[in-house]
């Protein structure tokens, strides 16, 4: 199975393509992507083009995505929503089939923790698949996390 994880965000993207068994999954491709600066409605442009042009690319079986973490800054949750209509309409789209995963669901199926912290998810993800050289933003970790998660769970059309 080929699942496209994505981790959804306004100023950064994170996308991640895994496949093969649950127990060993492999790492496709991830990147992270930073929309340039500017207006809102050619930002979320550039989301909707990504996750179109990942899923025209890689023809994932299933796409896995987190679901909005509710913090306590509206401007930044308010943006995030957008940036997942931006990505559900480019999965839509496409008629692709979707699962939503909440972080703690992300966490529990990467670290065995739903209350882990970004530094154990950047901890595990390199023991979990195999990363090429360089640096990796922390967005395009947790795309990978989504990913792998979305891999575990395949048969569950909806989960969180």
């Amino acid at each position: 199975m080929k699942v496209l994880g994505i981790d959804p965000g306004f100023d950064r993207l994170g996308i991640a393509v895994v496949e093969g068994d649950p127990s060993k999954p492999r790492l496709v491709w991830s990147t992270c992507v930073e929309p340039e600066k500017g207006d809102a409605h050619a930002r979320l442009a550039r989301v909707h083009a990504e996750i179109t042009h990942a899923i025209e690319r890689f023809i994932p079986d299933i796409v896995a995505l987190e679901t909005l973490f509710f913090s306590t800054n509206k401007k930044t949750a308010l943006r995030v929503a957008e940036a997942r209509g931006a990505i559900l309409a480019a999965i839509g789209a496409h008629g692709a089939r979707v699962a939503e995963y909440s972080p703690a669901a992300v966490k529990i199926a990467v670290t065995g923790d739903g209350r882990a912290d970004k530094a154990a998810i950047a901890r595990m993800v390199p023991k979990l698949v195999a990363l090429a050289p360089g640096k990796h933003r922390d967005d395009e970790l947790d795309a990978i996390a989504v990913a792998v998660c979305g891999l575990a769970n395949g048969k569950i059309p909806n989960c969180s």
